[in-house]
């Protein structure tokens, strides 16, 4: 544990500049003229997984924007956990609320603002932070996956398919998502479930026709 601590204390400032360049990238999954900002931010999650020790990664074309996949396995007989999250993010309007620019970030009082910062670059780059930790003070005892989408901000319209076609590739022992509530800075929190979408349709079949019968009855 103290060799992780020092080599986070040793290197935190290139972590931290990591990151803001990664924040700086106009990755807005819902507006075409990102297109080309999409694919340079999924390279550059791509290139980030291979400096931090991944033995491989990939960036998967989808039907819509780029999927990163990247992996470092140290024993097969040993657990795999699977981390997943997203390199796009919501269109940064309305543009005059921002007191920065949105893909300028900048840190006050301790925090980063910036389009991304919690949702969810900042998350899953803590991750592969943590695997190069790891893998540099060689404390690596599970496998680890990746699975960084461009389109979670547009409903992941292409994930099932991809989750569907590389079932091999994802299998894990564990999935690790960073893209949830905190209870706060001072109290670490693990959700154990979250929300999802439930599509249902009901199809009632009846009659084609319907006959009508009047009874007339004489009142005295």
């Amino acid at each position: 544990m103290q060799a992780w601590k020092d080599y986070q204390n040793e290197n935190k400032d290139r972590f931290l500049n990591e990151l803001l360049d990664l924040l700086r990238i106009p990755s807005v999954s819902a507006r075409s003229e990102h297109k080309a900002d999409m694919l340079s931010c999924a390279e550059a999650v791509k290139a980030r997984l291979l400096e931090a020790g991944a033995d491989k990664a990939e960036i998967y074309e989808t039907d819509g924007h780029p999927l990163v996949y990247g992996e470092k396995m140290v024993d097969p007989s040993k657990p795999t956990v699977l981390v997943y999250g997203h390199y796009d993010v919501q269109p940064p309007d309305p543009l005059e609320l921002w007191k920065s620019g949105p893909f300028d970030p900048v840190i006050i009082d301790g925090k980063i603002f910036a389009r991304g910062s919690c949702d969810d670059k900042g998350q899953f780059y803590m991750h592969v932070k943590a695997l190069e930790t790891m893998v540099k003070t060689n404390s690596m005892t599970t496998n680890i996956k990746f699975c960084i989408e461009g389109e979670e901000e547009v409903g992941s319209p292409n994930l099932g398919k991809f989750v569907a076609s590389h079932k091999e590739l994802l299998k894990a022992d564990c999935i690790l998502i960073s893209d949830s509530a905190m209870i706060s800075l001072d109290t670490p929190s693990i959700d154990i479930g979250v929300r999802g979408l439930s599509y249902i349709e009901v199809e009632v079949t009846g009659p084609n026709r319907f006959t009508q019968r009047c009874l007339w009855r004489r009142c005295s």
